[in-house]
């Protein structure tokens, strides 16, 4: 559903409401923000007269707003209640989907109860502004700080088994960014401990023309949710006071708001804290082409830097999102726009389009979306056509590897995560409901999975468990005339944020070159992480294919990531 509505709830015999508004544009999965108005508006009023209106529009995502009750705004305690009912049915729904995380801005004397809410689910808020607050109070926040997030999952995925002496993350150890904007220090004073305490920050602030006093993260902060990002997280607090008339002051709050990205609810080990993609300053263009009768969008970015290493002759990552994922909130999440800039390769990103409910999307079509994709990037591109590589997630993974079955000389290698493929007894792979006969032809392959992942995924190729990761390590294996027994180091080798990720590879017999590899990280449930995304690169950069006019293919390795003239080795 799109447009402006109404929805209702009995809360103690009292009814009370919230708004919602989004965006004719607005896809599945997009972002919103969270908005506890002020007293004494009107709604539809307060978002045309703050710009909350058109700042959906523009950015083609949702605004969902809490209002007051008949006699105003109670306590954080009081509206307990009511914001759980009005979030509970924000964030499960039949009529429209959201990202899952949430930007919240509160005004007046509406923050507090955002605010609480904050505190107890902080692993669904990206960031938070509060408007003219005077914060919470001290019992409540000591109420939660030490609470701790535990291995357990949402009850689909395996739970994660915690090492002896591991140290759980405390509530008030989540970093979340925050700005109070026309607070006073002292009256805000036990909520502005607890965010500095939760975002690790300095102790001392500097100041900031629009910001006012800011508190950034310490630069050796050891913080789960910046261990990839760094330290990027602030607490800032502006005493002036602001007008939520003024469409500057709402400006302001999306600017510092967006910077930010998260992803990963429910899962604190996994949940991370990112640089969100400005669309506008990376140049990356939003593209769409006619695949069996319906129009799908894609996403492809060309760094500055690919034209810098490679001239005309850049490598393409294509990347397939997991199950109800669309190609920008991936490009978000994944943050695989970053290693393109740093890499200079040429980003692909995929966009789904099959609706498998009212709220969901998920891929169709993926062979010739894929075919014609190709010839675009072909004809229009400065690419190198030997350097075509695949990636994706859970379905996304499905679709890479399912692919790699049946038409390997399609990429160079291929790299996903949380889903594996193998052939069934007839010796076939499914996509789209068409039946393709595995090739049995090599083809570079690295998956990496989580400890909490899918059930198919559970334990490791060395346990009694038969499922998908170990069907899918023998077809690989046996294509390339391995054993399982020829892993480079039974107990894997471990690198990584708290040593999270555990690999295992297998080598060539004739070459020695790494053809399969496997990743476990041992601290994440089912979805990617960004610090991921580099180690798929890095076993990506190394391949490339080249298929002459009879179909005929020929693979090669470069130690140096084909920098290094001269170190190209043939693998098959």
């Amino acid at each position: 559903m799109t447009g402006y509505w109404t929805k209702t709830f009995d809360v103690g015999g009292v009814t009370r409401t919230a708004k919602v508004y989004i965006s004719p544009e607005t896809p599945i999965r997009s972002h919103y923000t969270v908005i506890a108005v002020p007293e004494g508006v009107e709604t539809a009023a307060f978002l045309s007269t703050s710009s909350w209106h058109d700042v959906a529009d523009e950015r083609e995502e949702g605004v969902y707003v809490l209002e007051p009750g008949p006699d105003g705004w109670g306590s954080a305690e009081q509206e307990a209640s009511y914001v759980a009912a009005a979030m509970s049915f924000f964030q499960n729904n039949a009529y429209f989907s959201i990202f899952g995380l949430h930007y919240l801005v509160g005004y007046d004397s509406g923050a507090p109860a955002l605010e609480a809410w904050a505190v107890a689910h902080p692993l669904r808020v990206i960031s938070q502004a509060y408007v003219g607050s005077r914060g919470l109070r001290a019992s409540y926040l000591d109420s939660q700080a030490a609470r701790v997030f535990d291995g357990q999952t949402d009850g689909t995925y395996t739970p994660v088994v915690f090492p002896d002496g591991f140290d759980l993350v405390r509530y008030d150890e989540t970093v979340l960014p925050t700005w109070y904007i026309g607070s006073d220090e002292r009256s805000i004073g036990a909520s502005l401990e607890y965010w500095k305490r939760a975002n690790d920050t300095a102790p001392g602030g500097t100041r900031d023309g629009t910001l006012g006093t800011v508190y950034r993260q310490r630069r050796d902060s050891n913080r789960w949710m910046t261990s990839h990002a760094g330290p990027i997280s602030r607490v800032a607090v502006q005493d002036r006071t602001a007008d939520w008339r003024s469409k500057q002051t709402t400006k302001r709050l999306l600017a510092f708001l967006t910077s930010y990205t998260r992803y990963e609810n429910f899962f604190a080990y996994g949940n991370q804290l990112f640089e969100r993609a400005d669309f506008a300053r990376l140049d990356i263009q939003v593209r769409t082409m006619m695949v069996e009768g319906f129009i799908r969008e894609y996403l492809v970015h060309v760094p500055r830097s690919a034209r810098r290493r490679w001239g005309r002759r850049a490598p393409v990552v294509f990347v397939w999102p997991g199950n109800s994922q669309t190609d920008k909130l991936f490009q978000d999440a994944t943050q695989w726009w970053k290693v393109a800039e740093q890499e200079g390769f040429i980003l692909v990103t995929i966009c789904e389009q099959y609706s498998n409910n009212s709220v969901s999307v998920s891929h169709r079509d993926s062979v010739t979306f894929y075919r014609q994709l190709r010839e675009v990037m072909l004809s229009q591109y400065p690419v190198d056509p030997t350097r075509l590589y695949s990636t994706g997630h859970s379905a996304g993974s499905s679709v890479t590897q399912n692919l790699a079955i049946a038409f390997p000389e399609y990429f160079a290698a291929v790299a996903s995560t949380s889903f594996t493929a193998a052939p069934n007894s007839s010796g076939t792979v499914s996509m789209d409901g068409v039946q393709y006969p595995a090739s049995g032809k090599v083809i570079p392959n690295y998956q990496i999975y989580g400890y909490g992942d899918l059930t198919s995924l559970a334990g490791g190729p060395w346990d009694d468990t038969q499922n998908g990761l170990d069907h899918w390590a023998r077809y690989h294996l046996q294509v390339n005339k391995l054993q399982l027994s020829d892993v480079d180091t039974l107990g894997g080798r471990f690198s990584g944020w708290h040593d999270r990720f555990q690999t295992w590879a297998w080598h060539d017999r004739d070459t020695a070159i790494p053809v399969l590899k496997l990743t476990r990280n041992n601290y994440r449930s089912h979805n990617t992480m960004a610090e991921e995304c580099p180690l798929l690169w890095d076993f990506l950069r190394h391949y490339s294919l080249e298929v002459d006019a009879r179909g005929n293919v020929r693979r090669y390795y470069s130690r140096s990531g084909f920098q290094r003239p001269g170190d190209r080795k043939r693998l098959a």
